[in-house]
């Protein structure tokens, strides 16, 4: 079997398989690289030693049995006997589900997230959009602390673990996207500067050094991280990729990152003939991320819109902090831009950066299926000091007016796993870090950002703490009892009409809405659908309508629909679904 490491730095290198040591020689056609031939098959353990110093796992190691500071192990992919063929299923038309194994169930494997698939079948979602899956050091945690982008955390169930979860996923209808950190990696057990300039000090960003996407040797480090995309969405056959905060990918070069990977994807969908996509998380707000390469875009498929979210957050809950404060002054009004326009900060000023921000979307040209609409995500829920959720809250009736803009409105809709019945457990930030100086520091940096913001010490979780993780566990029990089975219902429903009534090739000219800020009504049309919430607790609203008569596909609360004088009255905390 031949072994290949880029080391380009390194004066010799050594194989090491077992009790074995094999010389490794450069290869004459890849500066930097080394090569060998040894005895090995799937399962070998194996590593590199570099001038002779400690044997390290391979930086492209696809299994790390013993997690980052061991060995790394073959995996021959095509050992795996896959049960179902997949044709793949594209991002048109999606319902995305976003869901952490280590939390999904209390066993937090991927053996026991697949036996929950039935449900997701059931509620109608197309796609499940798995966090970060790749190895870290420690057993839990959210994942966004990953050192091995190329390896499957072993206590999830490893490489074979995720081909069985895709599989099954596969055998109820459903795609799997992954979610992948290319902007940094965690703080402990990152071997890739012992072998070569994977980051550099040129740029900074919140993790401390940026990868090296630009200054010398970065040809092959985006050639490690494109490779490391590519083989997730081959071996395990996925259907797409969440890329993490890609503004915090800081690249100069006339090319950028995200533009080759997204070339190097629709290759690789044409070469397998099925369908595969790219997701952003952005904070740019630059229609520049979706906009085709021809058009000298970054031709990534869609992104998440973080503006939508805070708008709804807001005309939901009233908060006003932080990045809040530009859209609770008028959350309406907020909400109505981002179903119209896309983004709240298109070239407006952000109060939060202190600045202008964004660009506007071509309303004329730009499909809303591009751009993910959510009432939560796992950062908006985790991000907060205890975790709450938003069905800690509001009453049921605002959650289902939620649901409602979210499933029926013009965008990609996403849930977090367990919004679909109103859970109350919290999803909280925990940790796992084996390096006690480590742990402590994480302990200490979370206690003092919320002490900043006015919360005691004693209230804010200790990310170490097993209950910690324990806690943020969905509990099963709860879709069986109410408001929680009815919220459920919901939202079965919704995903339906959403089947059955929203293109996905709208775009944002048209989608129409009216509000009313003070009454704190919102009607939405877009096709031939027409959607009203009445976000108040008391009082009934008369909203207009722009048809005479409609009628009622589904809704939550007191509704009448118009009978010839074109007024929708809905009562307090309720929304409807007309055509």
């Amino acid at each position: 079997m031949l072994f290949e490491v880029w080391a380009p730095d390194a004066r010799e290198v050594a194989l090491h398989t077992g009790d074995e040591e094999f010389p490794m020689a450069r290869d004459p056609e890849r500066a930097g690289w080394w090569r060998a031939e040894a005895s090995a098959g799937h399962g070998t353990r194996y590593g590199f030693s570099l001038d002779g110093g400690p044997v390290l796992p391979d930086p492209r190691a696809r299994r790390l049995p013993d997690g980052p500071d061991g060995p790394a192990a073959v995996v021959d992919h095509g050992a795996y006997s896959w049960r179902h063929e997949w044709a793949g299923r594209d991002l048109a038309g999606a319902v995305l589900y976003e869901l952490h194994v280590g939390t999904f169930t209390e066993a937090g494997t991927f053996e026991a997230a697949a036996g929950r698939l039935g449900h997701l079948a059931g509620l109608g979602v197309t796609h499940v959009e798995l966090m970060p899956v790749n190895s870290f050091p420690g057993t839990h945690g959210w994942g966004y602390d990953g050192v091995a982008p190329w390896a499957v955390h072993e206590p999830c169930g490893g490489p074979d673990g995720l081909k069985r979860f895709v599989d099954a996923a596969h055998a109820h209808g459903l795609g799997v996207v992954l979610d992948v950190v290319h902007n940094h990696l965690g703080p402990s057990g990152n071997r890739l500067p012992e072998f070569g300039p994977y980051f550099t000090d040129r740029h900074h960003t919140p993790w401390g050094s940026a990868v090296n996407l630009d200054a010398p040797g970065s040809d092959e480090v985006r050639a490690y991280f494109i490779g490391s995309a590519l083989a997730f969405l081959r071996d395990y056959r996925l259907d797409g990729l969440r890329l993490d905060a890609v503004h915090a990918l800081v690249d100069e070069r006339a090319e950028h990152f995200l533009a080759e990977l997204s070339a190097a994807v629709d290759a690789l969908a044409e070469e397998l003939g099925r369908p595969l996509f790219l997701v952003a998380e952005s904070d740019r707000n630059d229609p520049r991320t979706t906009a085709p390469r021809a058009a000298n875009g970054l031709g990534i498929h869609a992104q998440w819109n973080d503006d939508f979210h805070h708008a709804l957050h807001t005309a939901l809950t009233g908060e006003a902090q932080g990045y809040y404060a530009d859209f609770a002054r008028a959350p309406l009004a907020a909400l109505a831009k981002t179903l119209t326009g896309v983004f709240f900060h298109d070239g407006t000023y952000s109060s939060f950066r202190g600045r202008r921000h964004g660009r506007p979307v071509d309303r004329t040209a730009t499909e809303t299926r591009r751009f993910l609409a959510y009432a939560q995500t796992h950062d908006q829920i985790g991000n907060r000091a205890q975790g709450d959720r938003l069905a800690a809250h509001l009453s049921p009736g605002l959650a289902a007016c939620a649901a409602a803009l979210v499933l029926c409105g013009p965008y990609t809709p996403m849930l977090f796993m367990g919004e679909e019945w109103g859970a109350r457990t919290p999803w909280q930030y925990f940790t796992d870090h084996p390096d006690p100086e480590l742990a402590e520091a994480v302990r200490r940096g979370r206690r003092r950002e919320f002490a900043a913001h006015g919360w005691a010490e004693e209230d804010v979780p200790d990310p170490q703490d097993p209950a910690t993780r324990l806690r943020s566990c969905l509990d099963w029990d709860e879709p069986r009892r109410e408001p929680h089975a009815d919220l459920l219902a919901w939202h079965r429903a919704l995903i339906a009409l959403r089947r059955a009534h929203v293109s996905p090739r709208t775009v944002p000219a048209d989608v129409h809405v009216s509000f009313d800020e003070e009454r704190r009504w919102l009607y939405l049309r877009h096709g031939g659908l027409h959607l009203a919430v009445h976000l108040a607790a008391e009082g009934t609203a008369e909203i207009p309508l722009t048809v005479h008569t409609a009628d009622e596909l589904a809704s939550w609360g007191v509704c009448e629909p118009p009978r010839g004088d074109g007024l929708l009255r809905l009562g307090p905390h309720s929304a409807a679904v007309l055509r």
